[in-house]
């Protein structure tokens, strides 16, 4: 018997205030964030979050490819051993997809993340610029392999631990509903926010791909709080929050896909408490997010830790990034923290800030090489970037330090 889309319900959870203070809590702090940093400056910090976000992702999966590797890999710098360098290239695999969603996004502003064509076109995105090792499956009770088809909805049943997804033939039912539940515009208020929760649930819960759902549903998720859209988003992503409190996350996931309880849970197949907590879970995780971003770009820290990264430096108490020459002069904070503030500078005027052009020439040359400065153009201005031999320093706990 095919399942029948009712058995998600509810779709929104009901009954508690808290969301809504969540929400708005969510939508006001990220806003401030929005307007802390240069726009230009922001530009290094979203491609850092990018970074940081494929990160975690994959740590989610159980996949450990520490940042400098990821950035390595963008250099087209990959580990001798195989494993490594797959593990590097599904990295990348995220880094190109969710670029490629954010591209999307800024072409076509009335795209609906919730359309199942676009869940089957980000599925196909990033399996495609997976290599061939890991576009393969198995089934545990039969030792089958099986090979995964980019966009393509699963034909077959599974189980997910305790979990059993709806039948394969039903999942076009299922999101059709979930498209009409969370369909973008159809909400107002703080409901977008809450239904970004829900929906991250409910669309893990139907596990519509063979594999990938986890890594899809991270990706829709980064869409949706897009198109909503939250002022500031970017500057944070929830993976790291959700990675970090993994155990917490898995423990969340699994009490909203539990069955109805009593009269007083709801009027659902599922249980409206369990989606509720889920939602709470989420959106304080935001939160959290959003409030350590915040207190890492306060300009006062934020140009204190550039002025102790420089010294350290100075000092040659850490290792310059690979390649390059130890040491660097102490009057480069000086510079780094104009550029910060200013979001781009031309390439003299970087140099003057040092107190002497000519070695702030050379320093200049340095800071280009090292990448932490960086141009669009050979000898036009520059803006600050955040490779990850200075963001560890800056943004410390951003990630763990050291090469794993």
């Amino acid at each position: 018997m095919t399942d029948l889309p009712s058995k998600m319900t509810p779709l929104l959870p009901s009954g508690d205030g808290k969301l809504e203070d969540l929400a708005r809590e969510v939508l006001s702090r990220s806003a401030a964030l929005s307007g802390v940093l240069h726009p230009k400056t922001q530009l290094g910090i979203v491609e850092l979050i990018r970074l940081i976000n494929s990160y975690y992702s994959n740590l989610i999966e159980g996949r450990s490819t520490h940042p400098v590797e990821i950035e390595r890999a963008m250099r087209e710098d990959y580990a001798g051993d195989p494993a490594k360098r797959n593990l590097q290239l599904e990295s990348l695999a995220h880094i190109h997809c969710q670029r490629a969603i954010e591209k999307r996004l800024r072409e076509d502003p009335e795209l609906d993340p919730s359309d199942p064509a676009f869940l089957s076109w980000v599925h196909a995105v990033f399996y495609e610029q997976l290599p061939e090792e890991l576009c393969w499956v198995e089934n545990k009770a039969t030792g089958e392999r099986i090979r995964v088809a980019g966009g393509e909805f699963r034909q077959r049943d599974v189980e997910v631990g305790r979990h059993l997804p709806p039948e394969a033939d039903s999942i076009p039912m299922f999101l059709e509903r979930f498209l009409g539940a969370y369909r973008r515009g159809s909400l107002h208020g703080m409901k977008p926010i809450i239904a970004a929760a829900a929906a991250h649930h409910r669309l893990a819960w139907i596990h519509p791909f063979l594999d990938g759902n986890g890594r899809v549903t991270r990706l829709y998720t980064d869409a949706c709080l897009r198109t909503i859209p939250i002022p500031g988003y970017g500057l944070w992503n929830v993976s790291r929050g959700l990675a970090r409190k993994k155990d917490l996350y898995m423990g969340a996931l699994d009490r909203a896909d539990s069955p109805r309880h009593s009269d007083l849970d709801g009027r659902g197949n599922l249980s409206n408490a369990g989606l509720t907590s889920f939602c709470d879970f989420f959106l304080t995780t935001c939160l959290d997010q959003v409030e350590y971003m915040s207190g890492m770009l306060r300009l006062d820290g934020l140009l204190e830790r550039i002025t102790g990264y420089v010294r350290l430096r100075a000092e040659k108490m850490i290792p310059p990034p690979a390649g390059h020459s130890p040491g660097l002069k102490a009057e480069a904070a000086k510079m780094l923290q104009e550029v910060l503030l200013r979001g781009e500078m031309p390439r003299g005027e970087v140099a003057a800030a040092s107190g002497s052009p000519r070695m702030g020439k050379d320093i200049l040359a340095q800071l280009v090489a090292e990448k932490i400065l960086l141009s669009n153009m050979p000898k036009g201005p520059v803006r600050l970037a955040f490779p990850t031999h200075i963001a560890g320093y800056l943004f410390p706990d951003l990630y763990p330090m050291g090469v794993q």
